[in-house]
């Protein structure tokens, strides 16, 4: 199949069905692909980017025998079906081998290694995890200082599984790196070394050094998966407060795999090159540059631990790109928006075929202007992880709609719906009315570990379908696009990460000097979204911005989280009922953060106006000043994601 390019290809696509031969595990999907070329190369990774023209290289016939000794290694240590085998690791090979070895054995559940140590705790207990997989004390790495306070606290933990970077690490170099690491232990743990700072009830293992000592032909186990398993445990953004850990079933990840692959169709496969610079405990990473590409037979670049945000990875990309000849990568709009910085110098790109796109709305300005200078057809996108990964794209061999999220994935059931007060379906939207945005299909999850943070999830139609409530507000044109218009799940979006506002709000409102409190994202060309503080004192209180800012640094265990300003106002916006209003804050920061970038440019203008429509969520509207340059203006105001109405000095 070439690809999809309208609705129609979606819908024909569907007619026939999910093939009934589809494997019944992810296990069973990367072997089959494996068996398209043993021979070909599946997964290369460079430590540092001066490191990237000369790679560590597994075939597909290694990758599934690493994949398969770690499955064997994990049933070894007594690993069952409904066992949790934890990850806190960087982009490594290692990391795809616990990722679809743990699947083969039982269910994996990948955590975020920039949240900090309690947090982590928080989210193995919660997850039951017996084992946990994570990198060893190296100088330079926080991992191990972040973990090893809190393994006495991990109540099911059994096995500690650690990662030694010096392993990845060639030639005289690695005798170095050991010698490092050694050093680093001492500094650490004295004379007790790793088993004296561990708990006794917890077994501590090598990672390589273990499944070296393991078969990589079959599992031991004989352990057949069927699809309604469940193989991984990710960890998603909430509104409660309490970690939400999305349970996803085997049929979940071949479904929409199968479904993204139908949609790119020949740009993806045997002899394409995909680069994978996405974190790995993030589904987009794991889905798009693992499962996908694996299940064609393609060959996936990992790009030094950090990713993206590797020393050098942005600065040398168009380097990368022409050296290994990448066909496709996947990113969030900062990223494009970085990239556009890096100038091409003569690099060949004619590699290049597509990019995805995901995670926040793509300024128009970085849409254009990328693809301008580079040619890369950019394929925005939509997908949260309750319903795997991919639910929409534009359609690579059809039409590109600049702001929409694209059409529906083939068996990825989507639409708009109009919801009563208590949350119930009343009807589906008519064309081009916002409604909240619903999904089924098999690519749909089970639900959260906790039945409470159910609640509310799904909606239940007419016709007896079940559908998961999105959260995000959304209307589809008459051709089957989809346009999100706002979201209703208030989630702060910084660098494609989702951050909670009550992470910030909880915090603020226990503050003696804080009555109410309320945390929004403020529009940055840079990182999408950066989290922002509101806070009314009460009444006869007293407190600054600068201390309530203090506060929250010894409160907020996430970094990220941590808001870029803290503003005092005298009265927070309410709704008729008392709720806060924080569309009205919202609006506020868009204002002020526009006109920013407009003095910052020297661009002078009049006024500057931030209203809602209920089609197209936040428009802008700018007056110029007479003489200043609309062209100027829209190069700057293009790198947000939003409408933008330009009066050039008084005249349209």
């Amino acid at each position: 199949m070439q690809g999809i390019a309208s609705l129609r290809d979606v819908e024909r696509a569907e007619a026939a069905g999910l093939p009934a031969d589809l494997p019944d595990s992810t296990y069973e999907m990367i072997r089959r692909g494996a068996s398209l070329d043993p021979e070909a190369p599946a997964l290369s990774f460079f430590l540092s980017t001066d490191q990237h023209r000369r790679p560590e290289t597994w075939r597909y016939r290694e990758l599934v025998e690493r994949i398969t000794q770690t499955a064997n290694f994990f049933d070894r240590l007594g690993v069952r079906k409904d066992c949790v085998v934890a990850f806190v690791l960087p982009n490594m090979p290692e990391t795809h081998f616990v990722i679809w070895g743990g699947q083969a054995a039982g269910i994996v559940a990948a955590l975020n290694p920039l949240l900090e140590g309690p947090a982590l705790a928080e989210l193995l207990n919660a997850a039951n995890a017996s084992v946990l997989v994570t990198l060893a004390p190296f100088p330079g790495t926080d991992l191990w200082t972040k973990l090893q306070p809190q393994l006495e606290y991990l109540q099911s933990l059994r096995h500690l599984v650690l990662v030694d970077l010096p392993d990845r690490v060639r030639g005289l170099k690695h005798y170095a790196a050991r010698l490092m690491q050694r050093r680093e232990i001492h500094r650490l743990h004295g004379r007790r070394g790793l088993r004296g700072a561990v708990p006794t009830s917890i077994a501590i293992h090598h990672f390589n050094a273990a499944i070296a000592r393991e078969r990589g032909d079959l599992l031991n186990s004989g352990l057949r998966f069927s699809a309604s398993d469940e193989s991984s445990y990710f960890c998603t953004g909430g509104t409660t407060g309490l970690p939400k850990i999305a349970m996803r079933r085997h049929r979940n990840e071949i479904a929409n795999a199968w479904s993204a692959a139908q949609f790119l169709g020949d740009g993806i496969g045997s002899g394409k090159v995909v680069f994978c610079g996405l974190p790995l405990f993030h589904v987009n990473g794991v889905l798009v540059t693992g499962l996908l590409p694996f299940s064609k037979g393609a060959h996936v670049i990992l790009g030094t631990p950090q990713g993206y945000r590797g020393d050098g990875v942005i600065k040398r990309f168009w380097e990368i790109v022409e050296q290994h000849r990448i066909n496709f990568f996947s990113g969030v709009p900062t990223l494009y928006a970085a990239l556009l910085q890096v100038p091409i110098g003569g690099r060949d790109l004619r590699s290049l075929e597509y990019g995805l796109c995901g995670a926040a709305p793509m300024p128009i300005e970085v849409f254009r202007t990328f693809q301008e200078q580079t040619g890369l057809k950019i394929l925005e996108g939509y997908g949260l992880t309750e319903a795997t990964c991919v639910s929409s794209v534009n359609p690579p061999l059809g039409e590109r709609r600049l702001g929409s999220i694209g059409l529906r994935i083939p068996g990825q059931r989507m639409k708009a719906v109009v919801l009563d007060e208590q949350g119930r379906w009343q009807r589906d939207c008519a064309i081009d009315e916002v409604g909240v945005l619903a999904v089924s299909g098999p690519n749909v999850f089970s639900g959260y570990r906790l039945p409470e943070q159910n609640q509310g999830l799904w909606i239940d139609d007419d016709a007896g379908n079940r559908w998961l409530n999105t959260g995000d507000l959304a209307r589809q044109d008459a051709e089957g696009y989809f346009w999100l218009t706002g979201r209703k799940k208030e989630l702060i979006i910084r660098g494609g990460h989702n951050l909670d506002p009550q992470t910030i709000e909880e915090p603020l409102h226990r503050h003696p000097a804080v009555e109410i409190a309320a945390a929004v994202g403020r529009p940055d060309a840079h990182a999408g979204e950066l989290p922002v503080a509101y806070v009314q004192l009460r009444a006869g209180a007293s407190a600054t911005e600068s201390e309530l800012a203090e506060f929250l640094k010894h409160e907020i265990t996430e970094r990220a989280a941590l808001p870029k300003q803290v503003r005092i106002i005298d009265q927070m916006p309410l709704t008729a009922v008392g709720k806060i209003f924080k569309p009205a804050l919202r609006r506020r920061e868009t204002k002020d953060a526009l006109e920013s970038a407009l003095r910052e440019r020297g661009i002078a203008f009049r006024t500057l106006t931030v209203t809602e429509d209920k089609a197209r969520g936040l428009v802008v509207d700018v007056q110029l000043q007479t003489g200043a340059s609309q062209d100027e203006a829209r190069k700057v105001l293009g790198r947000f994601p939003f409408p933008i109405v330009i009066d050039a000095g008084g005249r349209s």
